[in-house]
């Protein structure tokens, strides 16, 4: 199957085009409006010699360099060369991927300037599996992706490395192989293919489908471990929870309401009256944490709907205008909320850990026939708490 690029993309379309392997498209409205706003720049170009960033100027703190029209190619594959030195680890296939995906659906709107065929390529290499060799470090969100972005676009003009199957090579050998021409670049291309935040938006997305399965099998183990403990029904019961309303909190609530439907042990009479705080507030914290991973959802899918690059074209409003839509702010924000509401998630689940093995209820110590030859879940339980400590350090915002 295909799947068409049209105005809006959802993480859960995200999910099945990750999961099924569907090819992509590009609908007709989107090459007719990238066609478009190339043909009015090409005009604007050739009929004035006025600067416009980052199209006929140099970039940053050289804005204020003129650049002649026969270097205008030059300068864009200069720009995209000296902004390829990423560093550290390479990015998963799975994570370029989503950044091809994210990068065509940003051009696709026509406000930035670039050729149909450079979209058209960059489909190309996500529908044969061409992924760009991209790396995990070199960039500031402040200014957006630039270097991962670098990496992304160089194998357009037939430069950099690419994935393949499994395998690295050259850029310019995948080309020949596929017979790809290697794209020429125009004015303002290099710069609409760099701007942008497709880099955090791809790491937020997968995080984010990784966090929605987390939370559902958080709730199905707390669950459990709330009937193996000999918990008490109560604190997850709509009573409780009608007066205190949070959505998060009731969700959740509910859940693991009907994960224990019918369990003999959680409707069995209990001795003790309360369940310490890591059971009974199993509500209050997945809610909050399923609650922070919704919002950041929704800004997330905001996001991959944008167009981030910079300058900013208008055609209709005969309109170039150089702003910051490359910052990456409002994803760092929710991003360090998805990272502390993660690992609450993981600390309560220690928690939870350490009363199953303390020898509690007529629990067996470490939860091991005779405990003392044997040491059981202790050391688990240990690696749990350290990999807990070293969390709340991670998701600490730096």
């Amino acid at each position: 199957m295909t799947f068409e690029i049209t105005n809006t993309l959802t993480i859960q379309q995200v999910k099945k085009l990750l999961l099924s392997g569907d090819q992509i498209s590009l609908s007709k409205d989107s090459a007719n409006a990238i066609t478009k706003c190339r043909a009015y720049l090409d005009q604007k170009l050739s009929s004035s010699d006025a600067p416009i960033y980052g199209i006929n100027t140099g970039f940053g703190s050289l804005y204020n360099k003129y650049i002649s029209k026969s270097d205008l190619g030059t300068l864009q594959e200069n720009l995209m060369m000296s902004h390829a030195c990423g560093m550290g680890d390479m990015v998963s296939d799975e994570i370029v991927q989503l950044m091809l995906l994210f990068k065509i659906q940003s051009l696709s709107y026509g406000h930035s300037g670039v050729q149909l065929k450079i979209v058209e390529r960059l489909i190309d290499f996500y529908n044969t599996g061409i992924y760009p060799i991209v790396y995990e470090f070199g960039s500031l969100g402040a200014s957006g992706d630039l270097a991962p972005l670098a990496h992304l676009s160089l194998p357009l003009i037939g430069k950099g490395e690419v994935r393949y199957k499994g395998k690295i090579y050259p850029a310019g050998e995948i080309l020949n192989k596929f017979n790809f021409e290697p794209i020429a670049l125009k004015a303002k291309e290099g710069l609409a293919l760099l701007n942008g935040t497709q880099f955090m938006s791809a790491l937020g997305v997968y995080s984010l489908l990784k966090s929605h399965q987390l939370i559902k099998l958080a709730n199905v183990i707390g669950a459990l471990s709330l009937d193996v403990f000999d918990g008490r029904i109560e604190p997850f019961e709509t009573l409780t929870h009608s007066i205190r309303s949070h959505k998060g909190i009731v969700d959740m609530s509910s859940e693991i309401f009907k994960n224990l439907a019918g369990s003999e042990l959680i409707n069995a009479e209990k001795i003790h009256v309360q369940d310490p705080y890591s059971f009974r507030c199993i509500p209050q914290v997945h809610g909050a944490s399923k609650a922070a991973i919704d919002h950041v959802t929704e800004v997330f899918e905001k996001e991959i709907n944008c167009v981030t690059d910079n300058p900013l074209i208008f055609p209709d409003e005969d309109r170039i205008i150089s702003a910051g839509h490359f910052h990456g702010q409002p994803l760092a924000l929710t991003l360090d909320y998805l990272s502390i509401a993660l690992a609450e998630m993981g600390s309560i689940s220690e928690r939870r850990t350490f009363q199953l093995i303390s020898g509690s209820r007529n629990l067996p110590n470490y939860l091991v026939a005779n405990p003392g030859i044997n040491s059981g879940m202790m050391i688990p339980q240990y690696t749990a708490a350290s990999i807990v400590s070293m969390n709340k350090q991670l998701c600490t915002p730096s």
